[in-house]
């Protein structure tokens, strides 16, 4: 199964070919499931509305029979009238019902006791025995009629009845009487008063009704159940529940609360269908009341004969289906296999100039269609691949040698800047670093510090722009500090100095931001000039919060000449630290667009424990950072850090 998964992956044939067949079975698929759908509810349709009719003529067939009974029974009551002081008659007449009505079973004519003088039973029966009908008389001290059902009911309730199933038969002649499991129309006899006489009882042999009923089969596996008006099985193709069960018993060991409302339903005298699970099988039943005698009739018809054909023939239908898909598939893959052979040529082809060759010959098709158009645009692409090459080579040597410049004036660049700090073995009264990290190859920014005697000369400052311009700009200013500064000349002077001279000739209107310190290491005092710059940060030694240094607003260097600065001092900065920085720093923006800004910056001053100039540079670089995360670097970065005394 892996090499076949492998195969048709690495197949373009195999592959469309199985997305043509899928697409192809998706169609078949929701056509089937909307035929299926359709066809499976026109089915059931019909097989409801032909159940029903059977119903409908089974309820019709079995009334008929049940009034038959009832005409039958009036017709004998007529007679009995007209001969009630006569024994013989009413032997005569039993016999001549049964004669008259081969459905009935059996027919008694019985008396209330000591009806007949010198008779304290009377009841006339005739029944079949056989295929022979024998009539006697079958009261006796054994056999009290008077106590049993089919004479007591029609007695109590004053008006005609069919009694319950039972079986009637005779301790003292129990061969001559019928055993077999009967139901009887009985109906009162009353004198002029209302007085009760005795009744008349019609039997039907509920075998003889079973196999009448049964023979009724819309389909080969459905059956017919009569219930009376308890519930009891009257007809059921299961002999072992006749009689002495109800619709309700199964459901007492396993309860099944569809059969329950079946069984509520048909003793309710309603009429219709349920689709339900009867003895396991998934069944649709039909249901419709006797009105006459308060039975209920159901037709039971299994799932699997209403729509049996219909999944046999989609089983067939899916069989067939796969079949034909199979052969699509090996069609499809054997005419775009065919098709496509042509541009593995091309892929040989083009593998071969992507791995270098790009001589290679590729294969010209002189086709009108599609593959003809690709081979043409490949042979352009070739000539093109092979110019662009050729171009890309001129152009990387260019750039590489640009890099390398860039490289060599980088570290031009870094080296104009100090690289060694305090404290020195002549002065240990300074503790000094100052760290750059430019954006690009060569930076903006610059700082610069040198010391004359007792006084150290320092400054730090950020041009506009990035890249060669403002690494040639910042040369410049740095250049200018140190040759003014040489000349000992105060803040306010080197910034207006270096100022006239950037302004001059400026025609690209840069400028730099410089801040200007010249300390006194004796005194302890700081003379200095900011031109436009992020004010230093005063860190104290021991308690206390870090503080932004209070600066004039002098403009920056380069914009305009002639310019005035105003300068200031320190008198003193001894138990201090002095942090001077760029915009690169509280500038510094995460992937977010979030800057790390001035706050958080005295907040991470304000939590490290001064204790040297290069540690305090470390902590700073590593928040800021931190912060940063994998976001480019949007500006220089440079960090100043001085502590005299």
């Amino acid at each position: 199964m892996r090499k076949l998964i492998d195969s048709i992956r690495s197949s373009f044939s195999a592959r469309l070919s199985l997305w043509v067949v899928l697409f192809a079975a998706l169609v078949y698929l929701a056509s089937q499931a909307y035929m299926s759908i359709q066809s499976r509810r026109s089915l059931e349709e019909e097989a409801i509305k032909g159940a029903t009719q059977v119903l409908d003529n089974a309820t019709l067939r079995l009334n008929k029979i049940l009034e038959d009974v009832q005409l039958a029974a009036d017709n004998t009551e007529w007679l009995v009238y007209r001969h009630l002081d006569s024994k013989e008659s009413m032997l005569e007449y039993s016999r001549s019902t049964v004669q008259g009505a081969p459905f009935i079973n059996g027919c008694s004519i019985s008396f209330e006791p000591d009806f007949f003088k010198g008779d304290h039973y009377f009841s006339a029966y005739s029944g079949y025995v056989g295929d022979v009908i024998q009539t006697m008389q079958e009261g006796s001290d054994t056999y009290q009629y008077f106590y049993l059902d089919w004479y007591l009911m029609p007695k109590l309730l004053n008006q005609p009845c069919w009694t319950e199933p039972y079986s009637d038969w005779d301790e003292e002649d129990d061969e001559s009487m019928e055993t077999e499991m009967l139901v009887s129309y009985c109906k009162p006899l009353t004198g002029g008063q209302g007085d009760y006489l005795g009744s008349i009882s019609l039997d039907l042999s509920l075998k003889w009704l079973s196999e009448t009923i049964s023979s009724v089969k819309p389909y080969p596996n459905s059956y017919c159940i009569l219930v009376s008006r308890g519930g009891r099985y009257l007809v059921h193709p299961d002999p072992e529940k006749l009689f002495y069960q109800t619709i309700f018993t199964d459901g007492l060991v396993h309860p099944n609360k569809d059969v329950d409302a079946l069984g509520h339903s048909m003793l309710n005298w309603e009429e219709g269908m349920r689709i339900l699970k009867m003895n396991g099988a998934r069944s649709y039943v039909f249901f419709k009341p006797l009105m006459a005698t308060g039975w209920s009739m159901a037709i039971v018809c299994p799932e699997k004969d209403i729509f049996g054909g219909f999944y046999r023939m989609r089983l067939l239908s899916l069989a067939i289906a796969s079949l034909g898909l199979l052969l699509m598939f090996f069609i499809c893959f054997k005419v775009i296999k065919r098709t496509v052979k042509p541009l593995k040529a091309l892929a040989t082809g083009a593998e071969n100039i992507a791995s270098g060759h790009f001589d290679s010959k590729l294969p010209r098709l002189d086709r009108p269609d599609e593959i003809g158009t690709l081979s043409r645009s490949f042979d352009h692409m070739q000539t093109s691949l092979v110019s662009y090459i050729n171009e890309l080579t001129r152009t990387t040597a260019k750039k590489e040698r640009i890099e390398e410049e860039l490289k060599i004036a980088r570290n031009i660049q870094m080296g104009m800047v100090p690289r060694t700090f305090p404290p020195f073995p002549e002065r240990t009264d300074i503790d000094l670093y100052a760290s750059i990290t430019p954006a690009k190859e060569v930076s903006g920014d610059l700082y610069d510090y040198f010391i004359l005697g007792d006084k150290l000369y320092f400054c730090i400052g950020d041009v506009s722009g990035k890249g060669v311009p403002a690494s040639l700009f910042m040369t410049v200013t740095r250049t200018l500090f140190r040759l003014l500064g040489q000349q000992e000349l105060p803040p306010t002077e080197i910034a207006r100095q270096i100022n006239d001279s950037l302004s001059a000739e400026n025609e690209q209107l840069m400028f730099v931001t410089l801040f200007i310190g010249v300390a006194d290491l004796k005194e302890g005092s700081l003379d200095f000039c900011n031109c436009g710059h992020n004010p230093p940060v005063l860190i104290p030694m021991g308690k206390g919060t870090p503080v932004h240094l209070d600066c004039e607003a002098n403009t920056a260097l380069g914009v305009s000449p002639g310019w005035v600065f105003k300068g200031q001092r320190l008198a003193s900065f001894s138990g201090e630290a002095l942090f001077l920085y760029t915009d690169g720093v509280n500038e510094a923006e995460n992937g977010a667009h979030e800057e790390f800004g001035d706050d958080r910056l005295m907040q991470e001053l304000g939590c490290i424990p001064f204790q040297d100039a290069k540690t305090t540079i470390s902590a700073v670089r590593k928040a800021v950072s931190k912060h940063v995360g994998e976001a480019e670097a949007s500006d220089d970065m440079t960090m100043l850090c001085l502590k005299a005394g």
